[in-house]
C-alpha cells in the first residue's frame, strides 16, 4: 500500500509545478496585450490631437480672412516661393504645430477673388518621422468656405 501511494505522489509531484508556468505563461499573454492595446491607444490620442491642431489652425487661418474679406486674393500660396505678408505669422505657427508641416507645406488657395471677397481652400499638411522614413504620404486637413464680406 505505502508503495502504491510513493508511486502517485511521484507521477504527481511535478503537476504543480506545470500548473503555475501555465498560469504564468497565460498572465504573460494577458500582460502584453494590454501592452498592445496601449500602444494602440496612445497612437489614436497622437493622431487625433494633431487633427484637431490642424483644425484649430484652419480655422484661425479661416476667421482672419473673414474679417479681412476685402483683400482675401493677398493670402493665396501654393507652398512655393516666399511666404504672402498676411500668412508668415499662420504659416510660421503651422510649423511650429504640426510635424514635419515645415516639409510638406500649407496650401491656400482663393477661387473667384472678387473687391468683396472669394471661396477659399485651405490645407495643411504633417506627417510623423517614422511615418516619413516609411514612405507613407503626409496626413492632411482641409476646409473649403465662402468669404465675403460687405
Amino acid at each position: 500500500m505505502r508503495r502504491a501511494i510513493l508511486s502517485t505522489a511521484r507521477r504527481q509531484g511535478g503537476v504543480a509545478l506545470l500548473e503555475a508556468l501555465i498560469g504564468i505563461l497565460i498572465f504573460s499573454i494577458g500582460i502584453l496585450a494590454v501592452v498592445g492595446m496601449q500602444a494602440t491607444a496612445i497612437k489614436t490620442v497622437t493622431d487625433s490631437k494633431y487633427r484637431s491642431d490642424a483644425a484649430l489652425l484652419t480655422n484661425q487661418l479661416l476667421t482672419q480672412m473673414w474679417t479681412d474679406a476685402a483683400s482675401v486674393s493677398q493670402y493665396a500660396w501654393t507652398g512655393t516661393g516666399s511666404v504672402p505678408p498676411k500668412l508668415t505669422e499662420w504659416v510660421a505657427n503651422v510649423n511650429a504645430t504640426l510635424p514635419g508641416a515645415a516639409t510638406v507645406k500649407p496650401l491656400v488657395t482663393v477661387t473667384s477673388p472678387s473687391a468683396t471677397g472669394g471661396v477659399v481652400q485651405i490645407q495643411v499638411f504633417w506627417q510623423l518621422p517614422e511615418e516619413a522614413s516609411q514612405g507613407l504620404p503626409a496626413r492632411s486637413y482641409t476646409i473649403i468656405a465662402s468669404v465675403f464680406g460687405n
